[in-house]
Parts: C-alpha cells; sequence; structure tokens
C-alpha cells in the first residue's frame, strides 16, 4: 500500500514562516470557560447590539421583491453606493471632504489592511508603527515580508531625525497609525503629534494608513481632526492625500455584518478595487443594504448610547485600578476605545504572568509583547473594559492586583 502521506509544512511558501496564530483569538477560547474573567478580547457588549433594528432592516429588504432580487445577488467590487454616499457625507461633516468613488467598502476594516499590504507592501519594505501597535495589522501585513521600524517612544512630540531613523531601510515607507483610543493603548495622539507624523511623512515621502476603528467611540475630551482631514487641509483635496482612512462598523453596528471601508485617493481605491475583485469581488450585498437602512436613521442616538455605557465600564476599571493596584504599575487613562494599558514593574513578563492569572486567579487578559513590531517589550498588558459587566470588572481587577502584589512580593 502506498504511503500518501505529505509533509505539507515543506510546501508551504516561504512567507508562511512569518504567519503565525493570534494570540488574541487563541484567548478568546477562553470565554467558553464560565469561570474565567477575561480582559481579553476588544470584543463589543451584545447587550449593545441595535438587534431589532437590525432584523427589521433583513425583514425590509427581502420583502420588497426588487430589493431582495438586489440583496441575493452579485455585486460591484466598490460597494452598495447609498452606504458609500452616507459614508462620503458622515466623514465630509467630520472634516474630510470625499466623494463616494474615494471608498470601497471591505470586509471590515481587517480586510482593508491585508489589501493595502498587498498594494504598498513589497519584500523587505519598510513599514513604519507605534510601539506598540494593532497586533491584527501585524497579522495583516506579515504575509507580504514587510521590515518592520518601530517609531521611537516620543518621536512625535520630541522630535526625531529622519535621516537616522531610516539608515538602511528601503525609501518610501508605509505607515500605519491608530491616533484614536488605540489598540492596545487606549492612547490618542494630540493635535500637534498628528501634525508632527505628517511632517515626518512628508519629509520620508511616506504613505500613511489610519486605522480610525474607535474614533466614534469618544466618551470624554474634545474630538480632534484626523489624520486625513490634516492631511486634506495640507494638501487641497483628498485626491493630493498620502493618507488612507480605515472606517468600520464593527466596534459600533455589530463586527458579524463585517462592514468596513478604506477612503483615500481615487487613484489608490482603482487599485484596491482590482485586488478586491481578485480576493472576495465584493462584501456580502445583503449586509451592506441592511447596514444602510440600519445606519440611516437613529445611528448618532446609538452612538451617543455607546459612548455612555463604555464610558461608565472604562471608568469602573480606572477606578478599580486605582483602588486596588499596588505602586508601581501605571496604566493609561482613555478617553474613548475599548482598552486600558497596563505598565508591569520590570521583571514581571506578562505571558508569564497571564498563565499564573489563568491558573491560580482564573482572569485573563493579552500579553503585551506581542503588539511590538520591531522590539517587543514583555512587561506589559492590555486589559479590555468593553465586554464584563461592573460587578465582573472590579473582581476581575483585584484578582489581578493581588497576583501582582504576590510576584512583586516574591521577587524580594
Amino acid at each position: 500500500m502506498t504511503n500518501h502521506t505529505h509533509d505539507w509544512a515543506s510546501r508551504f511558501s516561504d512567507r508562511m514562516t512569518r504567519v503565525r496564530a493570534s494570540e488574541i483569538r487563541e484567548l478568546l477560547k477562553l470565554l467558553d470557560q464560565p469561570d474565567i474573567l477575561s480582559f481579553a478580547g476588544g470584543i463589543p457588549d451584545p447587550g449593545l447590539f441595535p438587534a431589532e433594528e437590525i432584523q427589521k432592516a433583513y425583514e425590509a429588504v427581502l420583502a420588497d421583491p426588487a430589493q431582495a432580487a438586489q440583496a441575493l445577488q452579485y455585486s460591484v467590487s466598490e460597494g452598495y453606493l447609498p452606504l458609500r454616499q452616507w459614508i462620503a457625507e458622515r466623514m465630509s461633516r467630520d472634516g474630510m471632504p470625499c466623494e463616494p468613488h474615494n471608498i470601497m467598502l471591505t470586509a471590515g476594516s481587517q480586510q482593508a489592511l491585508d489589501l493595502i499590504g498587498k498594494l504598498f507592501i513589497s519584500p523587505g519594505g519598510t513599514v513604519m508603527v507605534a510601539r506598540p501597535t494593532y497586533l491584527g495589522a501585524l497579522q495583516a501585513f506579515n504575509g507580504y515580508e514587510p521590515a518592520y521600524l518601530d517609531l521611537p517612544e516620543g518621536a512625535l512630540s520630541q522630535g526625531v531625525d529622519a535621516g537616522a531613523l531610516m539608515a538602511g531601510r528601503t525609501p518610501r515607507p508605509l505607515g500605519y497609525f491608530v491616533p484614536d483610543f488605540a489598540n492596545p493603548t487606549g492612547v490618542s495622539l494630540t493635535l500637534a503629534e498628528r501634525e508632527a507624523l505628517l511632517g515626518l511623512a512628508d519629509q520620508l515621502d511616506m504613505t500613511l494608513v489610519e486605522d480610525a476603528a474607535y474614533r466614534e467611540l469618544r466618551f470624554e475630551g474634545e474630538s480632534t481632526p484626523t489624520l486625513l482631514a490634516l492631511d486634506i487641509a495640507r494638501s487641497g483635496g483628498i485626491d493630493h492625500c498620502r493618507t488612507m482612512f480605515l472606517g468600520t462598523l464593527s466596534k459600533t453596528l455589530s463586527p458579524a455584518l463585517r462592514i468596513g471601508w478604506v477612503c483615500g485617493p481615487k487613484a489608490v481605491i482603482e487599485k484596491l478595487v482590482l485586488l478586491k475583485q481578485g480576493a472576495d469581488l465584493h462584501v456580502s450585498t445583503i449586509n451592506q443594504m441592511v447596514a444602510h437602512r440600519a445606519v440611516s436613521e437613529g445611528y448618532d442616538q446609538h452612538l451617543h448610547r455607546l459612548r455612555g455605557a463604555y464610558g461608565h465600564k472604562g471608568r469602573v476599571m480606572l477606578a478599580a485600578l486605582e483602588r486596588t493596584m499596588p505602586k508601581g504599575v501605571t496604566w493609561s487613562h482613555p478617553e474613548g476605545g475599548m482598552f486600558v494599558w497596563i505598565d508591569l514593574p520590570e521583571g514581571i513578563d506578562g505571558a508569564a504572568l497571564l498563565a499564573r492569572a489563568i491558573k491560580e486567579e482564573r482572569v485573563a487578559f493579552v500579553p503585551g509583547a506581542p503588539f511590538f513590531a520591531e522590539v517587543p517589550r514583555a512587561n506589559a498588558i492590555r486589559l479590555s473594559y468593553s465586554l464584563p459587566t461592573d460587578a465582573q470588572i472590579e473582581e476581575g481587577v483585584a484578582r489581578l492586583a493581588r497576583l501582582i502584589g504576590r510576584v512583586l512580593a516574591e521577587a524580594k
């Protein structure tokens, strides 16, 4: 009998050596264990989904024969025009004047990252990111074999030697940043830092990707112009910009609809459309039509509800951290989004702490090291407050603080 067992690993492309399982996705499996208090996934609270409005939208679309025929059919790769028009109008009100042809709908903004990586990253090409940065962006870009460059901490406020920064690197880098309530830190760039980033991009002829996944979830403070808005003001129009804006309805409406978008110069959108045609042709037509119905009425009131809910949970977590954490532990103070970043004392490894936290305290979080592209830092963790209840936040933080206190005592 012939043995047909194949060594599949030897057949995979070289780029697969850079593809790793998401630590966050693996941690999400812990949610199936009811005794685990999890701060791991940045998952929207399902109690805040507008399920009734979404149900009514599906029913309305399918009840109309003409709409149903369109909804269940193939569609254009650019995306459902009425939804692109709604996005363009909304972005224009937020200081980013654009037209529907400047927008392509994607299967969540995660697909936008993948298509942008395919369009702009050549093997060995430079990709500049913050320290730390969104793990999902690194996963999307890794398959295109970039050489990462961590933007030094404080560089945007203290200045940076652009020539020294790029020494030995490929020119005209791609820059990826989350200016508003960044995943994983919850921190936002100030107006001065945004201007400095655009100035650095001009010096380096850098293409910028602005990930605005959490921008609509501001619950404190004053709104700051987007990178794209500032770029449009400097360049004279969106088609002269170097910035691409990524938006999504996953954090505000529902992740399952898989509705995200790229907004940028028409010349870039045209190329991304060609890549999307080769990837999946288009986003689910019925989901696009349902999303349009769901956002066309009452969306701002829905956002007000989300901001109130997440703002309350964020304040509960910050108060619990202040009340329980041992000396030497510090954390970010977000004004929006879903995350708090914890800096641990030197010598405490976030991954090792997680293993003990699950075993000893039945609490989960995400270690910080995977969020660093170039040079990892182990003594940090990410907590998300979006999913747990107030009581779970308070109990989970107390458990975590108790464990950190033990670890510090053992180190003495």
